[in-house]
């Protein structure tokens, strides 16, 4: 890629030389009246003061390189991070990141992608779209300029259904930013994926201060308190049912960092995202309580009446809904276990006019099996969904 040397551009390095430039691998310094360019090439120019400029025009891309990350590009530690790991700066000298940046340099974060390039003076301009958007006609894409839209397009999936969690891998499609510069750029990405490029940057400087499990519920207070009463000395067994459930890949962008304190790992995998989660979020927090209380609960034994196959369609509709397959499966494909029409069947054969299973009651009637009120240590005492909705009314 040929660039060109602005005027600007020449008399910031003329400043900067007293001093002395030494970045990617391009070096300037003041020598008597006049000034010694080199590069990592091996390429070294001794030139007087006047001659400075024609000298900046030799060295071009090196110079509109150092000139766009010192004057240009935001100086905030995470954002000049995030904007060198976008353009691979660390790994890619300049001439051949200009030549790769000309044609496009493209990068993934979370669901987003970014596609970087430069122009003749050395400023970058940043593309950004979901990446299921990669390959759509401009046209059918909504056009954005303001950083700003990011936050409203982050608010609601393809369904227009609330996204609570905002690195939940449902954000929306059909948006495109064409031209941001460097600052717009990180912004909107912010506004997707809050506080994801720091906690990246924390991270990587060694720096990413984790909350674990018992750190974090340890902190709650009011209706969350309950959660720290969920382990009753039985070890971490269901933190790693928690962390299963809400922080796998498929569930949330993010990749686990904490574990259930400083000295004990969880047993399942957190997770292979590009930017680091700290601590259990609120939604894991919320989603534990409701679990703490349902854990509440004393097993009992029920018995229902299935077929062999019909007992595979149960187990084949919870994983289907527990993996967001569920509107996927098209309605004509009846040999699907969880297809709407099987499950249908399914409850019209098993399922009795007040919605038991095989006309099994969940709570025994009073003369219901005595094993079973003792079981559960109190035959009217409910489930936990009742008992919590009368807590909450009561609040």
């Amino acid at each position: 890629m040929n660039a060109q040397v602005d005027p600007a551009q020449v008399e910031a390095v003329a400043e900067a030389a007293a001093d002395g430039i030494e970045f990617d691998g391009f070096a300037a310094e003041t020598e008597g009246e006049g000034y010694v360019l080199a590069t990592d090439e091996g390429s070294k120019r001794v030139v007087h003061g006047e001659d400075l400029s024609d000298a900046a025009a030799d060295y071009a891309a090196h110079v509109t390189n150092w000139y766009f990350w010192h004057a240009e590009a935001p100086q905030a530690d995470e954002r000049w991070a995030f904007l060198r790991w976008l353009e691979r700066a660390d790994d890619e000298r300049v001439p051949d990141r200009y030549d790769a940046l000309a044609a496009g340099l493209t990068r993934e974060w979370g669901q987003l992608r970014v596609t970087a390039t430069v122009d003749g003076t050395g400023t970058r301009r940043y593309d950004l779209r979901h990446v299921d958007d990669a390959d759509a006609d401009p046209a059918d894409l909504d056009d954005h300029d303001d950083p700003l839209d990011a936050r409203e397009i982050a608010k609601h999936d393809d369904r227009e259904r609330y996204r609570p969690l905002k690195t939940a891998p449902t954000l929306r499609t059909g948006w495109w930013f064409p031209d941001l510069d460097a600052a717009d750029l990180v912004t909107a990405v912010e506004y997707f994926y809050p506080a994801t490029v720091a906690n990246w940057h924390r991270e990587r400087q060694g720096d990413l201060d984790v909350s674990h499990w018992r750190d974090t519920v340890d902190r709650q207070t009011g209706i969350y308190g309950v959660v720290s009463t969920w382990d009753r000395g039985e070890g971490h067994e269901h933190v790693d049912w928690v962390a299963e459930a809400c922080c796998d890949d498929s569930q949330c962008l993010k990749r686990r960092e904490w574990q259930y304190d400083d000295e004990t790992d969880l047993n399942v995998d957190g997770g292979d995202g590009e930017f680091p989660c700290r601590e259990p979020c609120s939604l894991v927090i919320s989603a534990a309580r409701r679990w703490t209380k349902l854990e509440g609960e004393q097993s009992r034994t029920y018995e229902f009446e299935l077929t062999p196959s019909e007992k595979e369609q149960v187990e084949a509709i919870i994983d289907a809904v527990a993996d967001g397959r569920a509107d996927e499966i098209r309605e004509a494909d009846v040999r699907d276990d969880a297809n709407r029409y099987r499950a249908r069947f399914l409850r019209a054969k098993r399922f009795d006019e007040e919605g038991n299973l095989s006309g099994t009651p969940t709570e025994p009637d009073e003369g219901g099996d005595a094993n079973d009120d003792a079981e559960s240590g109190d035959g009217e005492a409910g489930s936990a969904d009742e008992q919590e909705a009368d807590e909450e009314a009561s609040e």
